[in-house]
């Protein structure tokens, strides 16, 4: 970028030629890079990014894991038993001894409902070999069957699907929250990204700036020896024209330095491999941001991934509270049950019988308990209704601070916007002092320590004009990012999917 504007670029052309050809000899190993180069690969490679992923990914399985409350628990048992023992009479079996041999094979099934009801069902089987005597009537081999149906339904304590689901809805609820504050961890990325860019595209620009001041200098001193030899300026001003010089390369070093450490900042955010030389091609912006308050605050608070977070937050404690409250009540549950039964000496007509529904068996009742005093349940809806209370004063609070961030953020943008001009004006001037110091110092009117000084005010000027652009371009920024519209302006869509395809990868 050139030192000065047209009007003085006759007088630096020559040495700027130098400078703009090493630039292209080096540029063999520089990477030319754009900021929707840069705000795509921290998308993608960022570590925090990346980490701040994972706890979507784990809310959906917690979503998965909570909604095994409907999987249908099987139960299988088999118990086989051989005993013998004494009985004190003969009247149960006709034996003082009894000798017995049994087999139990059962199979259950039970499947919790939304409305938090429980549905069975069961089937048993019962082998039995004894020495009972078979003409006192007794059975000494017999097969019992029995097929149950049951069903368990709270009626006032843990009734309905809202206490039943809980847990589901806690964990979706995380799920969404987990979200929105990715979404708010990759806005501050993207921010950090754009600052980070437009900082290190200021540096390269400042480095321009004071490798021509460096020339521009050498030139200042080769035309005062030259001038000394002529006899039109003493031997004295040619120190000041080397100091200028001595100046502009340590000058030149801090900002090589500053550019390097920049770079570094820019690989590590985006995650850069190598060693080669970032060049960032997207210049400031310096078009004028017109920004309506009251339409930025009522955005910032409909959209920020943090408020919404908040929100969901809230949501969860309010459904807690419900629920708590609902876990004061009494239990009292309806209990059902049917059976079909059969018993005969072979498992056939056994079952022939059980099929029969000639032996029913049917069960209706009502089972009430209630903790006296309750106070477990009690102190637990009002812990739970304190946390709600505080999550709403803490909403309050962050929306607070939105208004004013999103305040901070437009006095930023307008008062850098501001500051365009005041730059502009000021290298402006300061060219025009430069150019009237070199013809003075030409015909022998302003020495060279005065052509120095005024050439500092002018690399002063010019660093000020690249620094306001890059701080209105960054402010810019940082207002998207009060306002939660910064993904959007930048392109970026995030539906949750990516955290579902984690959470894939790690199930397989």
């Amino acid at each position: 970028m050139a030192f000065y504007r047209v009007r003085i670029l006759f007088y630096i052309f020559p040495f700027l030629g130098l400078v703009l050809s090493g630039s292209a000899h080096a540029g063999a190993d520089v990477v030319n890079l754009t900021l929707k180069q840069a705000i795509s690969t921290a998308v993608e490679k960022n570590l925090e990014v990346r980490a701040e992923l994972y706890n979507p990914a784990m809310n959906e399985a917690e979503i998965r894991l909570n909604r095994g409350i409907y999987d249908p628990l099987l139960t299988l048992t088999a118990n086989y038993q051989q005993s013998v023992t004494q009985s004190a009479s003969t009247v149960v079996s006709g034996a003082l001894i009894s000798r017995q041999k049994s087999l139990q094979a059962d199979a259950g099934i039970n499947q919790l409902l939304p409305i938090g009801g429980s549905l069975g069902f069961s089937y048993t089987n019962l082998w039995n070999r004894n020495n009972a005597d078979p003409t006192r009537g007794f059975l000494d081999d017999y097969w019992r069957s029995e097929l149950v149906a049951s069903y368990a339904q709270p009626l006032l304590k843990n009734f309905g699907r809202e206490a039943t689901e809980i847990g589901i809805a806690v964990a979706i609820n995380n799920k969404t929250a987990s979200i929105d504050l990715f979404k708010n961890t990759l806005m501050d990325v993207v921010t950090r990204v754009r600052s980070a860019y437009f900082t290190l595209y200021s540096l390269k620009e400042n480095l321009e700036a004071r490798k021509s001041a460096l020339v521009l200098s050498q030139k200042i001193l080769a035309d005062t020896k030259g001038q000394v030899r002529a006899g039109v300026l003493p031997a004295m001003e040619i120190l000041n024209a080397e100091f200028g010089v001595a100046a502009r390369e340590k000058e030149l070093i801090d900002a090589e330095k500053l550019f390097m450490d920049q770079m570094d900042v820019v690989r590590i955010l985006l995650q850069l491999e190598g060693h080669q030389a970032l060049n960032p091609i997207d210049p400031p912006t310096r078009e004028q941001h017109s920004i309506n308050e009251a339409d930025a605050v009522a955005r910032a608070l409909s959209q920020r991934p943090d408020l919404k977070a908040q929100r969901v937050n809230l949501e969860t404690l309010d459904l807690q509270t419900r629920v708590a409250h609902n876990r004061t009540l009494p239990d009292l549950t309806f209990n059902a049950s049917a059976a079909l039964t059969g018993l005969e000496r072979d498992f056939g007509r056994d079952m022939k019988k059980l099929g029969s529904a000639d032996y029913p068996i049917w069960a209706v009742g009502l089972q009430f308990s209630y903790p006296l005093g309750n106070r477990a349940a009690k102190n637990d809806f009002i812990r739970s209704r304190l946390s709600t209370e505080q999550a709403q004063v803490q909403l309050k609070s962050l929306e607070e601070n939105v208004r004013n961030e999103v305040r901070s953020a437009i006095r930023g943008v307008q008062a850098n916007y501001r500051q365009l001009d005041v730059a502009d004006r000021g290298l402006a001037y300061a060219e025009e002092r430069m150019r009237a110091y070199i013809k003075r110092n030409e015909v022998g009117l302003a020495t060279t320590k005065e052509v120095v000084d005024v050439q500092n005010d002018l690399v002063t000027a010019k660093v000020n004009q690249i620094q306001a652009q890059a701080d209105y371009t960054i402010a810019i920024g940082q207002y998207w990012k009060a306002t939660g519209e910064l993904l959007d302006q930048e392109g970026i869509t995030v539906t949750g999917k990516e955290a579902d395809a984690l959470y894939d990868t790690s199930s397989r």
